[in-house]
């Protein structure tokens, strides 16, 4: 392990719930709890005052922009100033822009170009937040894996928490402006819980450059390591040929045949599955990470199939709950290995470069599923999945710095 990895895990206190990972765990929980509730929020806003569904998709989409364009900044800014300070920062920015738009719903009906520019608002925030959490985990636990697959657990019931818990608020309050409340009332504890985090420094000083010099820095730490940037390109194909598709039209298909009914308790049961599939990481240590998750992707073929194939609602359901476990378990594998893998000071810049190319292929992979869709059917887009989802495990499988990569720690 390098110097400066055993540096950062010493800072850590011995036992996963020590202060520091409590204050940590509460303020993820928090967020992502908070997150799930945009959506709802968003839609009950904008469609309750008339605006058409097109708005709804454009304020996300004010979201994603600044978040794709600025992460990679927000990765810099991290070594620079360090993670903490920058996701106190981002919380404060995103505090900001919730409660502006609660008291927006709650004063009337907003100008959706106030609406677009909070949004906005809001994903700088999230650059400046996302990149720093990779580096935090390590200095927070001794045991790496075990603090993601905790973490995972936690998002994925949170992620199915909050759209609930906004849908309740909407039908009892009607509107979004006691949702955004709420929203904002998250960031503000997730930035209080971060605030009262004592993590000693990571490391020894770095000299540092402009920012240019050090994103320039970045991508050269990201291309010397084979299995990294390996990782990543193949990444990069499954989220622009699988992962942004199948999201859409999972939800096209299983609508128009089953009804929104099914489609909503079907995304729980994916969040029953990613719930199952961080424990399974928690009791699980393979030797070489990559490769056993590469082999557990297998589940989301699975998936892919069963809505290919236009199966029963039960089958289905095993799709998705096979499909949710598989992807917790490869990302928990993937996190605790970049964290342990790559230097502190140079992990806030290259988990950025990650975040950044996987999500603008999703993003790609989102708007091109419904033109390909419409040509050759969403069906066909799935089984095509299915090939290119073997292949992708069978490149990770086959690249023998990935497949043979161990676990450190």
């Amino acid at each position: 392990m390098p110097e400066t990895a055993r540096t950062s895990q010493a800072a850590a206190s011995p036992g996963l719930w020590n202060r520091n990972f409590r204050l940590f765990f509460v303020a993820r929980t928090v967020a992502v709890f908070g997150d799930g509730m945009v959506p709802v929020a968003l839609a009950a806003g904008l469609l309750g005052a008339g605006r058409p569904g097109s708005s709804v998709g454009y304020a996300l989409a004010a979201w994603i922009g600044p978040f794709a364009v600025l992460v990679l900044f927000g990765g810099v800014l991290a070594d620079r100033f360090t993670p903490r300070r920058m996701m106190i920062l981002a919380d404060g920015l995103r505090l900001a822009g919730a409660s502006v738009l609660a008291l927006s719903f709650a004063a009337g009906d907003p100008s959706v170009w106030v609406v677009y520019g909070l949004s906005a608002v809001s994903g700088v925030g999230a650059a400046l937040f996302q990149p720093g959490v990779a580096s935090t985990v390590p200095r927070l636990a001794h045991d790496v894996q075990r603090a993601n697959a905790v973490l995972r657990v936690c998002e994925a019931l949170m992620t199915m928490a909050g759209p609930a818990f906004a849908g309740l608020v909407v039908g009892l309050s009607g509107g979004a402006g006691a949702v955004f409340a709420a929203n904002a009332a998250t960031f503000g504890v997730s930035g209080l819980c971060l605030f009262l985090l004592r993590l000693p420094p990571a490391g020894d000083p770095v000299e540092r450059g402009s920012l240019l010099a050090e994103l320039v820095d970045g991508w050269h730490e990201f291309t010397s390591r084979s299995w990294l940037w390996g990782v990543i390109a193949i990444w990069t194909v499954y989220g622009l040929t699988v992962a942004g598709p199948m999201l859409p039209l999972t939800a096209v298909l299983v609508t128009e045949a089953h009804g929104s009914g099914t489609y909503g308790a079907l995304m729980a049961v994916n969040g029953a599955g990613s719930v199952a599939g961080g424990l399974l990481a928690l009791r699980l240590r393979p030797v070489r990470p990559l490769a056993a998750g590469a082999v557990a992707l297998l589940g989301v073929v699975v998936n892919l199939l069963v809505l290919g194939l236009n199966m029963s609602v039960l089958a289905l359901a095993v799709g998705q709950f096979v499909g949710g476990a598989a992807f917790a378990f490869w990302l928990v594998m993937w996190s605790t290995t970049v964290q342990t893998h790559v230097p502190p000071d140079a992990l806030n810049r290259l988990h950025a470069y990650d975040v950044s190319g996987s999500l603008l292929m999703m993003a790609a992979g989102r708007a091109l599923a419904g033109p390909v869709s419409e040509t050759v059917g969403p069906e066909r887009v799935l089984l095509a999945g299915v090939v290119v989802m073997v292949g992708v495990v069978g490149v990770l499988l086959g690249a023998r710095p990935i497949r043979e990569l161990r676990r450190m720690g």
